[in-house]
């Protein structure tokens, strides 16, 4: 379930502990260390999650993870940190911009293997707004969040950039894609 605002107590908690482990990365030049000992069961679970970041409405930073691999708590404090100061798009976060981020996490459903024919039966199942779509051959692999479809509302430009975004041409089809979908629980913090 995609929700742009949610703000209750473990979106609290998930949004504190991206921001800490941001500052902490800008001492420390790591992710900061999670005890999952201290922590409630829901936030010791395996998860996989994407950290945003935005600065004065646009991205500045985008990073995640999409197998549970970590606890929940491990991985936003992983993916935060990377989206601060590994997403290769952007130069690392400054002091200066840490107060002005807005952190957005996204906590990912497992995801989904979608088997289609061609392109026009894998338009027709996805659904704009809801639907995370990861794209996959050979050695490459990438995905767009459910939060892209405001950007790309139309399925056929949705998926032509994520497969620019994979590095193929927006025209492009093989046999050998593959394809998966998740869906999302998103925090945002509050501005």
């Amino acid at each position: 379930m995609h929700s742009p605002d949610r703000h209750d107590v473990p979106g609290i908690e998930l949004l504190r502990l991206a921001r800490s482990s941001i500052e902490y990365g800008l001492d420390h030049g790591e992710p900061l260390p999670v005890d999952c000992d201290e922590l409630h069961q829901a936030m010791t679970r395996p998860a996989a999650t994407f950290t945003t970041l935005r600065l004065e409405g646009r991205l500045r930073g985008c990073c995640g993870t999409l197998e549970a691999t970590y606890p929940l708590a491990t991985d936003v404090a992983r993916t935060a940190f990377q989206a601060a100061f590994r997403d290769s798009r952007f130069n690392p976060v400054d002091q200066v911009e840490l107060q002005r981020l807005r952190v957005e996490v996204s906590v990912l459903s497992p995801l989904e293997k979608i088997r289609v024919a061609d392109e026009a039966d894998l338009l027709s199942c996805l659904e704009p707004g809801t639907d995370g779509l990861v794209i996959v051959e050979g050695g490459r692999r990438a995905t767009f969040l459910p939060k892209v479809w405001e950007m790309l509302p139309e399925p056929r430009r949705f998926l032509a950039q994520l497969k620019v975004k994979c590095g193929f041409p927006r025209d492009y089809w093989s046999e050998r894609l593959e394809f998966s979908r998740y869906h999302t629980t998103t925090y945002v913090e509050r501005v």
